[in-house]
């Protein structure tokens, strides 16, 4: 397997609704580490640069009001492949699809309300990592840390 990072979004449904600490406790469960997080409320723009590759779609506009209808956490995960295992995390997009026990089963209220988002790709994983993220904002394990 390879060791890989994938961006996740706490949206603001899952955040408002105080569901941050288990969501994470889910992550951290199937192996994969927090390596850098941050909560922040997106502007307009940044929702609208961020979701561009859906720009024109119908569900555009509806997406952009509720990703900047509250604050977001975003996290970047580490792990052996983080990606695949944090999509399987997540569960199927739409709502009543996700596999019992996981974050889109347990907590999502609808298709627009899902919870969570994660990368699709190694390359979108690097994309959206960056949109958030410096690199050095990004906690290495193989760093050694004060005893």
């Amino acid at each position: 397997m390879a060791m890989e990072r994938t961006l996740s979004i706490i949206k603001p449904d899952a955040v408002h609704a105080n569901l941050i600490g288990k969501i994470q406790a889910q992550i951290e469960e199937v192996g994969l580490s927090i390596v850098a997080m941050k909560m922040t409320r997106l502007s307009r723009q940044q929702a609208g640069d961020f979701y561009a590759v859906h720009k024109g779609k119908p569900f555009y506009e509806s997406l952009i009001d509720f990703m900047t209808s509250g604050p977001v956490v975003v996290q970047v995960l580490e792990g052996d492949d983080a990606i695949k295992t944090y999509r399987k995390v997540m569960g199927a997009t739409m709502f009543g699809q996700a596999e019992p026990g996981t974050i889109r089963a347990n907590f999502a209220t609808s298709d627009a309300h899902n919870a969570a988002h994660g990368s699709d790709s190694e390359e979108n994983a690097l994309i959206e990592i960056n949109f958030f993220f410096p690199e050095k904002q990004i906690y290495h394990r193989s760093e050694s840390i004060a005893e």
